[in-house]
């Protein structure tokens, strides 16, 4: 089962947070709330056409390489939505990342190994960093909006 809800903060901004389970066919649920934010929010249709793009990727490397012991975990997506900019956050409590990786390595992270570079050509910013409990993986990306 996911989880949505929505809070503000503190008059800066938007947060709107997603949480589901780390199986592909959910996915689609965090290009949805996007889609529903796109509308709700100034952002052009390429825009979120390449938002969509970039966050795919972000929940795909979650679902495929956070919990590969095989029990299924969580995903979490938030989207902070200021007047200029958006931020996307997806992170787990899987395997986590490893740092230490060889650039090889981590290129075999993902698909082809394109999955980060694709997040970094359509980011301004990417951050790839441990999850806040210090297990599991997060990653931040932000787009500007003007």
């Amino acid at each position: 089962m996911s989880e949505a809800g929505t809070t503000s903060t503190n008059g800066r901004g938007h947060t709107v947070e997603l949480t589901i389970p780390a199986r592909a066919e959910y996915i689609t649920l965090c290009r949805l709330a996007l889609t529903g934010i796109g509308r709700a929010w100034p952002i052009s249709d390429e825009v979120l056409a390449d938002l969509k793009l970039a966050l795919t990727e972000a929940a795909s490397n979650s679902v495929r390489h956070a919990y590969a012991d095989g029990r299924v975990g969580m995903v979490g997506i938030r989207y902070e939505l200021f007047p200029n900019r958006l931020v996307i956050e997806v992170e787990d409590e899987g395997g986590g990342f490893d740092r230490s990786t060889t650039a090889a390595t981590r290129a075999e992270l993902t698909e082809g190994g394109l999955g980060i570079a694709i997040i970094r050509a359509i980011a301004d910013d990417v951050e790839i960093g441990v999850h806040p409990s210090g297990k599991g993986s997060r990653l931040r990306f932000e787009k500007s909006l003007e």
